[in-house]
């Protein structure tokens, strides 16, 4: 009882409240708990019974919060894969943020004299999902577009062909990339875990584990996250981290 009125105060004081139904803390109760089950990720405990969900601490470090702008926060105490994921998957939300609700003007503008462009940024994060959870992890061959690019001629073709392109050819592009690593990934747990070596290697013979490559993409969007913040405000202001 002390959980359900915990919650009942959390709901309440957020104006949560289950459409059409009168103001009782077992229905402010209720919609929390589904709203919590939507929205939340309980660590290796996940659950959708309602009791399970009803007597975690809102705050616990088994819970993953949504923040203002859609984001799911790593969680602060899980396993390593869990928060290695969790981390990556955060700054994957953060560049689809910045380059949320724009137009192909605005998919294209540039800071200065850079070249570097929020359409092209994700063209070339769809490029480097395929290229290390597909290409480098699985062994598999170029995917299309990338398997007909003259990368010779045009070492930047993913940056600069992104012009010719419409914001919701990139957005897909993007996006379908995201969801292929996401079940690379998977699979590559499921046969070896974290410490799995890649199917290919560098020139000089060393092979990045799975670890490794998670961890590099981490810094990878992270990098271009910071970017992006900077092209996303001369465009229309918008700023936050």
């Amino acid at each position: 009882m002390r959980s359900s009125l915990r919650l009942f105060r959390f709901a309440t004081s957020r104006g949560i409240r289950a459409q059409g139904a009168p103001r009782h803390r077992f229905d402010v109760l209720g919609q929390l708990i589904r709203q919590r089950r939507d929205l939340v990720s309980i660590g290796d405990q996940a659950s959708s019974d309602p009791l399970v969900l009803a007597t975690i601490p809102v705050f616990s470090p088994l819970v993953t919060h949504v923040d203002e702008q859609g984001r799911t926060e790593p969680p602060i105490a899980a396993d390593e894969t869990t928060t290695l994921l969790g981390f990556l998957d955060y700054q994957r939300e953060t560049l689809a943020w910045k380059c949320s609700g724009l137009d192909a003007a605005g998919l294209q503008a540039r800071v200065a004299v850079s070249s570097m462009t929020l359409g092209g940024m994700l063209k070339h994060m769809a490029f480097v999902e395929d290229h290390w959870f597909a290409r480098f992890l699985h062994g598999h061959e170029g995917h299309p577009p990338w398997d007909t690019v003259d990368w010779k001629a045009d070492p930047d073709w993913d940056w600069n062909s992104a012009v010719a392109d419409t914001p919701e050819q990139l957005h897909e592009l993007w996006h379908n990339a995201v969801d292929r690593s996401r079940s690379f990934v998977t699979e590559a747990l499921a046969n070896g875990g974290l410490d799995q070596l890649a199917k290919r290697s560098w020139s000089n013979g060393e092979t990045p584990s799975l670890r490794w490559i998670i961890c590099h993409m981490i810094e990878e969007y992270a990098r271009h996250n910071g970017h992006a913040d900077l092209i996303r405000e001369s465009v229309d202001g918008l700023t936050g981290e």
